[in-house]
């Protein structure tokens, strides 16, 4: 690193100013809001391993995603529940540094998987009958490493260049956690370059998929309104609109976080919409899943039944 601070420097997260008793309070909510994050996603990909019927591309990508609400609020919220509960708000810059690689790479490829879900519905809503010949398990499994590796090549790139900044002086970043744009601002080096490809990195994986996403459920919404059966359309809608749900709210705080201007004001709110897509969406995904989808619910069904005849 550039200047003159060493890895066992400590960055303050400043995070919100509360009193003890009110991060102890916090401490017991985003405890039991964590818990319930590790419990449900852990019950989507067992109930994916467990039953043969989930065994196909939209479940595969389905785990996929619990997989990543499980690691992303894991390499966020064990430090921020350490801090609440110590009443402490350090961490230091080798644990800043992963912190920031770990959840980038999380949340990139989050999006990467959502639009390959998108794709997987528009395949077999408009081309039902060739379904299992595109969506055949090397394709799924080339799609999900791709997204993954795509992921991994944004958080990197940012987290290199983020590595090269010099840092003067106490490093208080105005967050609960070291979110890149947060930690730019203490920097005393320049960090347009950086900035640069943190939007680049924004457009690359929000504004691309969410683009691609658009149009396949134009043309989803255009051959389901071609279903003559009721009931054809009605399954078709609650799958699609599973999907939608999640996208809305996560591209949605995404994009107010990373793609709208900073004009120095918005501090407060963006540490917010951080906290609120840190704790609640991981949790929010296998519950609109899992209530919104009658095949998960009778898998959960299932297992409860084999469960009882133990």
């Amino acid at each position: 690193m550039g200047g003159n601070q060493s890895w066992s420097t400590e960055v303050i997260l400043v995070g919100f100013q509360l009193s003890e008793e009110m991060e102890l309070f916090l401490f017991f909510i985003f405890s039991l809001l964590y818990i319930s994050n590790l419990l449900a996603n852990g019950t989507i990909l067992g109930l994916i391993w467990l039953d043969p019927r989930l065994h196909t591309p939209m479940y595969f990508f389905l785990a996929h995603l619990a997989v990543i609400d499980i690691s992303y609020a894991s390499s966020n919220l064990p430090k921020l529940l350490e801090n609440l509960v110590k009443h402490k708000k350090t961490i230091s810059l080798a644990s800043c540094a992963m912190q920031m690689l770990l959840y980038l790479t999380f949340a990139s490829t989050e999006c990467l998987i959502l639009v390959v879900m998108s794709y997987d519905r528009y395949v077999a809503i408009c081309h039902p009958l060739h379904y299992t010949v595109i969506m055949n398990w090397r394709v799924c499994t080339v799609l999900a490493i791709t997204s993954w590796l795509c992921g991994f090549s944004v958080a990197l790139s940012n987290l290199l260049l983020y590595l090269r900044l010099p840092f003067c002086g106490p490093l208080e970043v105005n967050n609960f956690l070291c979110e890149i744009l947060a930690v730019l601002k203490v920097s005393c080096g320049d960090t347009r370059l950086n900035k640069m490809v943190v939007f680049a990195g924004g457009t690359f994986v929000l504004v691309g998929p969410l683009s691609l996403m658009l149009v396949s459920y134009m043309r989803i919404i255009w051959a389901i309104l071609k279903i003559p059966s009721g009931e054809g359309r009605r399954k078709a809608f609650s799958t699609c609109s599973s999907h939608l749900c999640v996208v809305g709210f996560y591209f949605g705080i995404a994009m107010m976080v990373y793609l709208v201007p900073d004009d120095g004001h918005q501090d407060e709110q963006k540490k917010i919409l951080s906290l609120f897509y840190t704790i609640f969406s991981p949790l929010l995904n296998p519950l609109i899943y899992s209530l919104r989808n009658a095949q998960v619910k009778a898998a959960f069904s299932r297992a409860l039944q084999k469960q009882g005849k133990l």
